[in-house]
């Protein structure tokens, strides 16, 4: 079973590489003549199911008709590979409206082979870059020939009379194969735009994240929390919670005994505590140097000091290791609920205050 569909992935990748075959003017791209190369496959499949639709029913014109055709799209094909995509394009047009002209001379108005325009329209303004006026012209001239093929043909009598059910079965076929042209077109033009498009919102995106957070720790950075209280108190959207401002005690020592770069595992080891335990709506940001910022969105005080106290016992518990350095930290807090009365910058002094009150009577408390 593994042979068999490596080997059919092989012809499938084959077939991709030779209809993708890059053309002779490197000064061009491809793309162009890839995407004729995929309609005129498609339009030859056209063919053969209508010639062996029609066999059993319309005349031997008919089917020579179709077989001329099969083979001028097949020149076409091969013409793709030895001409510029310019000379294919305007060759692959000319051969598509003359061929339009002539169904509706034969088989009438009536199995809507005349919106093939459609994929030219579509495909004249994809194919090539710049030339705008050219684009309009060509386009107004489709429109134009588009009326004029209703005024010769809607009412009048085709050569070939068919009966309704086969100028159905016609129509069906016709439908089918334009929408596959039109989607061709439309998904090998998209590719490049929408890669592009989403690279670029990925690009904005990580600026977004870059500008948002604190690159050491991971966390939230000031301007952040700010814009999220900010968010949390606005006229429209008033949300009860509960701010705490911490700091780790005695950072500075541990800076000067053991370097910044144990410093630095000391506040990564503690923004992950905060990560894990900061879920739902809750927020925590880096404050500034050893500070941080804890938000826990519609809590009480009191549902917010059991949420603080246990990640206050989680961080008191875990050793920080580095070099064969082994130490444990502990954080002080201050607590407070966000008073509706006041704006944002006192329950922010608040939660400061309680900060530096739990420092003066000994540090590593939650004062609330």
């Amino acid at each position: 079973m593994n042979d068999k569909r490596v080997a059919a992935e092989s012809i499938f990748g084959r077939i991709a590489g030779f209809i993708g075959k890059d053309i002779k003017n490197r000064n061009e791209s491809k793309k162009p003549v890839v995407v004729i190369r995929l309609l005129l496959i498609s339009t030859c499949f056209y063919f053969c199911t209508n010639i062996f639709f029609c066999m059993p029913k319309i005349s031997t014109e008919i089917i020579l008709f179709f077989f001329t055709f099969f083979a001028v799209f097949v020149g076409l094909f091969v013409m793709s590979y030895r001409c510029s995509t310019s000379a294919t394009l305007i060759v692959f047009n000319i051969g598509m409206v003359v061929w339009i002209w002539a169904i509706l001379h034969f088989l009438g108005w009536n199995i809507g082979v005349q919106h093939f325009l459609m994929v030219l329209l579509v495909l004249s303004f994809f194919a090539t870059y710049r030339h705008y006026t050219i684009k309009c012209v060509y386009a107004a001239f489709l429109a134009s020939l588009r009326i004029l093929f209703f005024c010769l043909y809607y009412r009048g009598i085709p050569a070939f009379t068919l009966s309704n059910t086969d100028e159905n079965a016609l129509q069906i076929i016709n439908t089918l194969t334009i929408f596959l042209c039109l989607s061709i077109i439309s998904l090998i033009f998209s590719q490049g735009s929408q890669k592009l498009e989403r690279k670029l919102v990925e690009y904005n995106t990580q600026l977004e994240k870059q500008a948002n957070t604190d690159m050491l720790t991971g966390l939230y950075n000031r301007r952040k929390a700010m814009e999220y209280m900010e968010s949390l108190t606005g006229d429209n959207k008033k949300q009860a919670f509960c701010v705490c401002i911490c700091d780790i005690d005695f950072f500075k020592r541990v800076n000067d005994r053991y370097g910044h770069d144990y410093g630095d595992e000391v506040l990564k080891a503690v923004s992950g505590i905060f990560f894990e335990r900061m879920t739902g709506r809750d927020f925590a940001a880096r404050w500034g140097g050893e500070e941080f910022l804890l938000l826990f969105v519609g809590c009480s005080k009191e549902e917010a000091f059991r949420k603080l106290s246990e990640i206050r016992e989680e961080i008191n518990g875990t050793k920080i290791q580095k070099g064969g350095v082994e130490i444990g930290v502990t954080l002080t807090y201050g607590l407070t609920e966000y008073d509706f009365s006041r704006d944002l910058s006192a329950s922010l002094v608040a939660a400061d205050e309680k900060l530096y009150a739990g420092k003066e009577q000994g540090r590593d408390r939650i004062i609330y």
